[in-house]
């Protein structure tokens, strides 16, 4: 088998048919991570909710059975730090999901560009794209529809969870305040204080993960017309 370079790339004398076949192949390895790996993450996600739920059920029958004594503060405080450790190793688990997931979507944008190198005719039949830089990415994401990347990141499970466990930091601090015998408007500092300190640290914990793409562009959206080449 012989190879000569053709605009950059490797040209193999494989018959097209079975660059196809072996392309589909790792497509469908692809996909069949992605599908696995979100369905870990909605598993532990569903198992954090129903703790938190029944955490708060537990919580209203000993209000109803002692009121808001000592036991309360005791059990509301280990109830609510534990329910925030999961939630916690939940967001981790998503955020790596989501690297993960974005180094699944890069792979396959990169499949596509060889479906069409082997066809270039495809290109009007593809909603998502197969350019591997992030606008293609985000195409893919989108489904070939215009979204605005603020409007992912809003929609995202990884803000979901840190917005859950944000307001659980939140309750646990006014919880601790309270159990001191703190004034109310401390316990609502204490409260918004540990909200805040808790989503500034996890956004920033975010910003470091996906500061940098996790493989590197070997096929990018072409220059808008008329932009300055950079090469």
């Amino acid at each position: 088998m012989t190879e000569m370079p053709v605009g950059g790339h490797q040209a193999s004398s494989v018959a097209a048919a079975v660059r196809v076949q072996i392309l589909a192949t790792e497509h469908w390895s692809l996909l069949a991570t992605r599908s696995m790996t979100w369905s870990e993450v909605m598993s532990r996600i569903t198992i954090h909710l129903t703790v938190a739920s029944a955490a708060l059920v537990v919580l209203a029958l000993v209000v109803q059975a002692s009121g808001f004594g000592t036991g309360f503060h005791v059990l509301s405080i280990g109830l609510a730090s534990c329910v925030l450790i999961l939630g916690t190793l939940t967001g981790v688990r998503v955020r790596n999901a989501s690297v993960e997931d974005h180094a699944a979507i890069m792979g396959m944008n990169r499949l596509r560009a060889a479906y069409v190198e082997v066809d270039p005719t495809l290109t009007d039949y593809l909603i998502t794209s197969w350019r591997d830089d992030a606008a293609g990415v985000m195409r893919t994401y989108a489904l070939g529809t215009r979204r605005h990347p603020v409007a992912h990141v809003v929609g995202s499970t990884n803000l979901f969870m840190t917005s859950v466990n944000t307001i659980v930091a939140g309750t646990l601090g006014s919880l601790i305040a309270g159990a001191g015998g703190a004034a109310p408007w401390l316990i609502t500092l204490a409260g918004t204080a540990s909200a805040l300190i808790y989503l500034a640290v996890m956004i920033a914990i975010a910003r470091r993960s996906f500061e940098h793409t996790p493989l590197d562009s070997k096929f990018p959206s072409p220059p808008p017309s008329g932009a300055p080449r950079t090469d």
